[in-house]
């Protein structure tokens, strides 16, 4: 039986984010995954880095602007970004954010209609507004996602890919190891951070963890001028344009699924998005309404019944970390990595009070919770092979 010191089962940003921060202080580190690294929703996300609502804000902007010199490889990372109203409600909406990155400490600048116009390009007579937030920003998720792959290699860890985790060996009352096709894989210490699997691997030894997974969907058009932000939200959108000119965009209603398999192919987008999202990001930039749409993508993600992460290390079995990010994991990725190399090694976050992402807030919810929130998968779809995975 070969085995490490921690494997940790999911080589999304999360899991490779983990990896790298525990094999840099010598750690003999395994990540195993069912696929390549980053081939759901880690590479296939907005790439946005302003997560104001979490315990690891802070800790997610001290880091950012340092990720390319401290990985020694590229992340594209870019640090501010802009939220374009095009009504007055989100108008008002984005200020309260304003507000609140004001009271965190961070600079926000509020823009009038000629000011927003004149700081995103491709805006039209439609913008009422804007907020210029000067922190944060915008990262490439596919460059950030090889980068933490090939720094965690750096120090020695080891990425197994097409190495499906079958499930949890147990010892008395603790994890051993991780059954694969080709044997067991030992562990003093097991960080789950499977995405939507994570919970069927949990459920085997006797910890709940509920979630609920989704295909989210994003487009991406030819390329256009640079604008000089590159992110900027707004209508209900979420993404970035990349340093070619493409814009890469997402938002909307998530096409709900059944429990994912352990290993397999993933069944094929059934919901009709792309058209929507179209229209969305004609309306946002209709500057930019004449460019075609070149190519899209969906990625699953996990959902939590509150929508926050679960990061913990739950006392029983007592060497099982679980991290499920519930959506937000890209932006959040290397203060995620830094909070699980704690979880591990000293038990308890050191930088920041994680306890509201503790596992225990969901110890009374309804098991029909799914259903009640309406998160379900629809009887009757038409299979759209028009924007495939």
């Amino acid at each position: 039986m070969s085995g490490a010191n921690v494997v940790i089962i999911g080589a999304g940003v999360t899991g490779l984010s983990a990896a790298w921060w525990l094999a840099r202080e010598g750690v003999c580190v395994t990540v195993l995954d069912k696929g390549v690294v980053g081939y759901e929703a880690s590479s296939r996300n907005g790439g946005g880095a302003t997560h104001y609502q979490s315990p690891l804000f802070h800790e997610e902007q001290r880091l950012w602007p340092q990720m390319d010199e401290l990985l020694g490889y590229p992340t594209e990372h870019r640090p501010e970004r802009i939220v374009l109203a095009t009504n007055e409600a989100h108008f008002n909406r984005y200020k309260r954010t304003a507000a609140i990155l004001g009271e965190l400490g961070y600079k926000a600048d509020i823009l009038d209609p000629k000011q927003a116009r004149e700081a995103v390009p491709l805006a039209g007579d439609n913008a009422v507004g804007a907020v210029h937030i000067h922190t944060g920003g915008q990262a490439n998720p596919q460059r950030t996602v090889q980068a933490f792959a090939w720094a965690a290699q750096d120090f020695g860890a080891k990425i197994l890919q097409h190495t499906p985790a079958l499930g949890i060996e147990m010892r008395g009352s603790r994890a051993a190891g991780v059954r694969t096709a080709d044997g067991v894989i030992g562990c003093d210490q097991l960080v789950v951070a499977a995405g939507p699997q994570s919970g069927i691997l949990l459920r085997e030894i006797g910890i709940d963890l509920p979630l609920a997974p989704a295909r989210a969907e994003m487009i991406v058009t030819e390329a256009l001028p640079l604008m000089p932000v590159g992110g900027t939200d707004g209508n209900g959108l979420y993404g970035r344009q990349t340093l070619r000119g493409n814009l890469a965009y997402g938002g909307g209603w998530h096409e709900w699924m059944d429990e994912l398999p352990l290993h397999g192919k993933l069944p094929r987008p059934s919901t009709p998005v792309l058209q929507h999202l179209s229209l969305r990001l004609a309306q946002l930039f209709p500057k930019a309404a004449h460019a075609r749409v070149i190519r899209s993508w969906a990625g699953i993600v996990e959902n939590t019944p509150d929508g926050r992460p679960v990061l913990d290390r739950p006392e029983n079995p007592g060497n099982v970390t679980i991290a499920t990010m519930s959506g937000v994991g890209f932006g959040l990725s290397p203060a995620t990595g830094h909070a699980l190399r704690d979880l591990v090694i000293d038990g308890q976050c050191s930088f920041a009070d994680i306890s509201k992402l503790s596992l225990s807030r969901f110890k009374n919810l309804d098991p029909d919770w799914r259903r009640i929130q309406g998160w379900v998968t629809p009887s009757h779809h038409p299979i759209t092979q028009s924007h495939a995975a």
